[in-house]
């Protein structure tokens, strides 16, 4: 045996290992380059931020900031419900880049800094750095997507506003928990949902006892989803004696004692695993009540429109993130003699892909514009505020739908190496369904169209007033609105999601043929209009303008 294995020639070392055919690291690359982010933006009145958004849109697809990312989904929060010496603390600790994360997106203005910024365009602003900064990692947009939210609830209560708001719409991330009113700095969390009862929060059992303190009363009850429950201050839902109502509860009281949040677990979720969501209990909680008692709807009805907003920017920024990574892979990976590229049928996907994101985008923009014109204490827009009432939800609705289905067909692009965890993209993959859950489920979400066109006929004048826009630019889009119209005078809560899914498609279309290329535009009424698709992303028509829609999806790479 040692004779016959003496002949046999040395061979070179790691000659199975070379590694041919894969494509290179995507970073660095910039987030911003897309050209119906940057549209958008300046149509919707913040052209003034485009330089920011750009160095944001490179930070964001750096090396460094990509790793954050990995590394704070990869280190998972750890609840401390107790120190070493019995005391109970109820921390969660957080890998360092989560904090790094979270500094950049409080510092470029993701939390509540549009709240104290007076320039026409603000929220559009914001909005757009969301959508270049989510290419980092969706868990830390949670916080900052309630601070941003928090604030015109807390208005309800001018006084508690006075104190507070000046520091949840501060640009400095402290995250250590102390007394509020001495730090520079504050997050925001929500304590909505129970486990009997979910989004039905009329529900909730949580009760509400007031104290001889006027406005300060006494929580006693249990929170089912509570997330970021490290954050300083949350807008709570408890029934006090006239009924359901709004409380700010503090993790830290104003004489540096803890206030009662006790923290039973965290939950084990599919995605999202960089944030801790939580189960918090309340006894003999400290609160401090926000609008009138019996209200408590009401008053967060402005946080939802907020929240909903956030999940129709979080599902576009999913769908831009990993449309990149698709394309970056198919540029450089070769199949059956040609680069996937280069094969059509791959090119359809992509295009395919490339339209619904883009209309995801667009329509994420324009609901930033009429949420900032909305909002505007002076002068403040009365058909966009009813425009936003419904176009928000039917968003909301639809583009977190299609984020699944999206993210699936983008990670297929990959292949077997998409389906591994070093590419990233099972981590997008399991992120995708939870806009769709956040802030009202699909369901909750149609019903609620329905409600807003029974309650307040405005907002239906406001949608076809919007869709009037375009009115003779398509043939497709102007059958689409007729039919639209009919179906409005037989909207049942069975066909609620039906409706509503019309709805987004022809609000998508007519934001398109207005303000997207030609071959964008009639690809999009051809196929979600029109009917001239397949059940799949990749059956786009054969008349369909691949290399037109892809030139402006991908930008070429240096």
């Amino acid at each position: 045996m040692a004779q016959t294995l003496a002949h046999i020639p040395p061979q070179p070392r790691n000659a199975t290992h070379d590694v041919t055919n894969q494509p290179p690291p995507l970073t660095p690359y910039d987030a911003s380059e897309d050209a119906a982010l940057l549209e958008g933006l300046r149509r919707e009145g913040a052209g003034w931020a485009e330089e920011d958004v750009r160095r944001l849109g490179r930070a964001a697809g750096s090396e460094e900031a990509q790793e954050w990312g990995e590394q704070a989904n990869r280190h998972e929060p750890e609840l401390r419900t107790h120190d070493r010496y019995g005391n109970r603390i109820d921390e969660v600790e957080f890998h360092p880049s989560w904090h790094r994360l979270m500094g950049v997106a409080v510092a470029e203005g993701l939390a509540g800094a549009p709240w104290a910024d007076e320039r026409p365009g603000a929220h559009v602003a914001r909005t757009a750095r969301g959508l270049v900064w989510g290419h980092t990692d969706a868990g830390h947009g949670c916080p900052t997507s309630m601070t941003y939210a928090a604030v015109p609830a807390l208005r309800a209560t001018p006084e508690l506003a006075a104190v507070y708001e000046p520091l949840l719409t501060s640009r400095v991330y402290d995250p250590v928990l102390r007394v509020p009113t001495e730090k520079r700095g504050l997050l925001a969390g929500m304590g909505m949902t129970e486990k009997q009862g979910g989004s039905d929060v009329r529900t909730n059992t949580t009760t509400a006892t007031p104290t001889a303190e006027p406005g300060v009363y006494t929580l006693r009850g249990h929170k089912w989803f509570t997330s970021a429950p490290m954050c300083d201050v949350f807008l709570v839902l408890a029934q006090a004696p006239d009924g359901l109502s709004c409380f700010l509860v503090p993790r830290v009281l104003p004489d540096g004692s803890r206030n009662t949040f006790r923290i039973q677990r965290l939950k084990d979720k599919l995605g999202n695993r960089s944030n801790a969501s939580s189960e918090p209990e309340f006894d003999g909680t400290v609160a401090w009540l926000v609008g009138p008692e019996g209200r408590g709807v009401k008053t967060i009805i402005e946080m939802v429109n907020c929240t909903r907003l956030d999940c129709v920017m979080m599902s576009a920024t999913l769908m831009r993130k990993t449309l990149v990574e698709a394309g970056h892979h198919v540029r450089h990976r070769s199949a059956f003699g040609a680069r996937l590229l280069e094969q059509p049928l791959m090119r359809n996907v992509l295009a395919d892909l490339a339209l619904e994101s883009e209309a995801a985008t667009t329509l994420t923009l324009r609901l930033a514009g009429a949420a900032d014109r909305a909002v505007r204490a002076v002068r403040a827009d009365g058909a966009e505020s009813a425009f936003r009432r419904i176009a928000t939800a039917v968003g909301k609705y639809w583009v977190t739908k299609r984020g699944p289905a999206f993210t699936a067909e983008a990670l297929e692009c990959l292949g077997g190496n998409g389906y591994v965890e070093d590419s990233g993209m099972p981590r997008h993959y399991r992120e995708a369904p939870l806009l769709s859950i956040w802030e009202g489920s699909g369901n909750v979400n149609a019903l609620d169209v329905l409600r807003a066109l029974t309650r307040d006929p405005g907002t239906a004048d406001a949608l076809f007033a919007e869709l009037a826009l375009a009115q003779g630019a398509d043939a497709r889009l102007d059958a689409a609105v007729s039919r639209l119209k009919n179906g409005l005078s037989e909207a049942t809560e069975t066909g609620a999601r039906r409706l509503v899914e019309q709805m987004a498609l022809t609000l998508q279309a007519s934001l398109l043929v207005r303000h997207a290329p030609a071959a964008v535009a009639d690809a999009f009424c051809a196929t979600r209009l029109a009917g001239d698709w397949g059940h799949a992303f990749g059956t786009l028509p054969d008349s369909a303008d691949l290399d037109t829609i892809l030139a402006r999806a991908l930008p070429a790479e240096d």
